[in-house]
């Protein structure tokens, strides 16, 4: 059993209007869910022309149904505190449904 002890607020993409006959993008945060990271492959990136890290993250959060706003979906992200894990991917983690598994990407540029 997943052991759930990170507070995570899930993200979603949107877009406003600009006020200027233009749109935005912003974030929007769905909630708040528990869960566990796991961290996995890490390797160095040049972002921007800056030095930085890259690291594969799982995320197993508890499940929920197909559609609710509570269920991840890729192109979200988590946050946690300053730190921002984007998901692509989400798979079913067990064979009930129970769990989900977020495969999440985490980027840091060194300036």
């Amino acid at each position: 059993m997943p052991r759930l002890n990170r507070s995570l607020v899930l993200e979603a993409r949107e877009r406003v209007p600009d006020g200027h006959g233009g749109v935005r993008s912003g974030w929007r945060a769905l909630g708040s869910l528990w869960g566990q990271l796991k961290a996995g492959a890490a390797r160095e990136t040049g972002l921007g022309g800056l030095p930085g890290t890259r690291v594969q993250w799982r995320i197993t959060v508890r499940g929920s149904p197909e559609g609710s706003l509570a269920r991840p979906v890729a192109g979200q992200r988590f946050a946690m505190g300053a730190r921002r894990f984007r998901i692509v991917a989400v798979a079913e983690a067990d064979v009930e449904g129970r769990y989900l598994l977020c495969h999440a990407s985490e980027e840091e540029v060194r300036t």
